[in-house]
């Protein structure tokens, strides 16, 4: 029997995973990530690379993609709390331009599975937050896409505490229908 606890959402793909906890008056021990464990949950995945980052509070990273080299993302925080969003542009989807936003943090321990196939992005709401995830492909310099984050055409609820801080390339993203030039 596995340790984690997988809940899904209606966008098809995306996976909230809670692991056990162990907790005494020492601290805690926690597995990570277990491939037997997540191939019962449904979850055959291959991670070829680990990332980390530090941002500090207010910050708003993406909403990012990769063009012709897609990677599934298993994130989670390691150091204080974000809201992290995906949104689906898989063409195909009936679900696609939707988003789902979960909050991550070093309490609750949740992690979040992201497929190939989606935008990412995530809000600091605490001071410091320190995110890592693991990716099922490499990074490729040059193909990274991106969408602007408050797109109405998407919708996303951040909870924002006052104007986010942005990268300058994010700052110049186009919104949905103007990446994928569809018509309206």
């Amino acid at each position: 029997m596995g340790k984690i606890k997988v809940t899904r959402n209606e966008i098809e793909g995306l996976a909230v995973i809670e692991p056990t906890v162990f907790r005494d008056e020492r601290g805690y021990f926690v597995e990570t990530y277990n491939e037997n464990d997540m191939k019962e949950a449904g979850l055959d995945l291959r991670f070829v690379q680990d990332n980390q980052s530090m941002s500090r509070k207010g910050v708003l990273r993406g909403l990012h993609f990769q063009k012709q080299y897609p990677q599934g993302k298993l994130v989670r925080v390691l150091q204080g709390r974000v809201f992290d969003v995906a949104v689906d542009l898989r063409s195909n989807s009936t679900t696609f331009g939707k988003w789902f936003g979960v909050e991550l943090s070093d309490e609750n321990m949740k992690q979040f599975y992201i497929p190939e196939g989606f935008a990412h992005g995530f809000y600091v709401m605490s001071d410091v937050a320190v995110f890592a995830y693991k990716c099922t492909d490499f990074y490729h310099p040059g193909d990274e896409g991106g969408m602007k984050w408050d797109d109405p055409e998407i919708g996303i609820e951040w909870p924002l505490d006052g104007e986010p801080l942005l990268s300058e390339k994010d700052q110049k993203w186009l919104g949905i229908r103007d990446t994928f030039h569809f018509g309206g």
